[in-house]
C-alpha cells in the first residue's frame, strides 16, 4: 500500500515537472475585442519627422511610402499596456518596425532620414531583406539579424533580451519563425509592463526582453526606406 502511495505521488511530482504541450503555449490576443481596447486612429498619432506624403491614412489602413526615414508618434505617452497592429511589406525586402517607449528627447528636433537613438524596437522585416542585406553587403551573411520578430534596445536604451540571442547578445532571436512573406499580413501582440516587453507574431509568443530603461515614453511606427502598412492598431493601457 505504502510503495502504491509512493509510486502514485511520484507519478503527479513528474507530471507536475512536465513541460506544457506545444498546444497549450500561451496564446495571443488576437482581436481586441475584450474590454479596455481602443483603435488608435489618426488624431492618435502625431508626425515627428518626414514628408506629410511619408504617411497616409485612408479608412482603416495607415500607409507609409517609407521615405523619408522617420517615425510617426503616439499623441499619449505609454508606460505599461498592450499593443495589436497588423501590418505587410509592399516589396520585397521592406524593412520597418514599432518602437516602444521612445522619451521625448529622442524625439526633439529630430531631422528627417533620422530615427530615434532610444526606445525598444519591435522589427518588422520582409525575408527578402536577408538577401537584400546580402547583396547590398557584398556577400556578407546578415547572422545578427531574423526576419521573424526581433526585439532589442536602440541607441541608449538598455534591456535584457530573452534567449535566444543574436550572436553578440542584443537581440532577442525568436524561438519560432512565423513571419509571412510580402504582401501578407501579420499579426503583433506586444506586451509592456514594468519594464519587460513580450511579442506575439501570428498567435504565439516568440520573443522579448527584461529591465528595459527607460519603461515609459512614446510609441512610434517607423518609415525606414520600403512601402509598409498597418492596420488595426489597439491599445489596451494597464495599471
Amino acid at each position: 500500500m505504502i510503495r502504491t502511495i509512493v509510486g502514485a505521488l511520484t507519478c503527479l511530482v513528474f507530471a507536475a515537472a512536465a513541460p506544457m504541450p506545444q498546444d497549450q503555449t500561451p496564446k495571443a490576443v488576437l482581436d481586441g475585442s475584450e474590454p479596455g481596447w481602443r483603435m488608435l486612429a489618426e488624431p492618435d498619432f502625431a508626425r515627428v519627422n518626414g514628408e506629410p506624403q511619408t504617411w497616409t491614412w485612408s479608412p482603416g489602413v495607415l500607409r507609409s511610402t517609407g521615405l523619408p526615414i522617420g517615425v510617426l508618434r503616439s499623441v499619449r505617452v505609454l508606460t505599461n499596456f498592450e499593443l495589436l497592429v497588423e501590418w505587410r511589406h509592399l516589396e520585397s525586402g521592406g524593412n520597418s518596425g514599432v518602437f516602444v517607449w521612445v522619451p521625448q528627447q529622442a524625439l526633439d528636433g529630430l531631422a528627417p532620414g533620422v530615427l530615434p537613438d532610444r526606445g525598444i524596437e519591435v522589427q518588422m522585416l520582409d525575408h527578402g531583406y536577408a538577401t537584400k542585406f546580402e547583396r547590398e553587403h557584398g556577400g556578407q551573411k546578415g547572422d545578427w539579424f531574423t526576419t521573424n520578430g526581433d526585439v532589442f534596445a536602440v541607441g541608449k536604451s538598455k534591456l535584457t533580451p530573452f534567449p535566444p540571442t543574436s550572436p553578440n547578445g542584443s537581440r532577442s532571436f525568436p524561438r519560432r519563425n512565423l513571419s509571412k512573406g510580402v504582401g501578407e499580413w501579420n499579426h503583433y501582440y506586444v506586451r509592456a509592463i514594468n519594464g519587460e516587453i513580450r511579442l506575439w507574431v501570428n498567435g504565439v509568443e516568440v520573443s522579448g526582453g527584461k529591465d528595459a530603461e527607460p519603461r515609459t515614453g512614446y510609441l512610434c511606427l517607423e518609415a525606414e526606406g520600403s512601402p509598409v502598412e498597418f492596420r488595426n492598431i489597439r491599445v489596451r493601457e494597464v495599471s
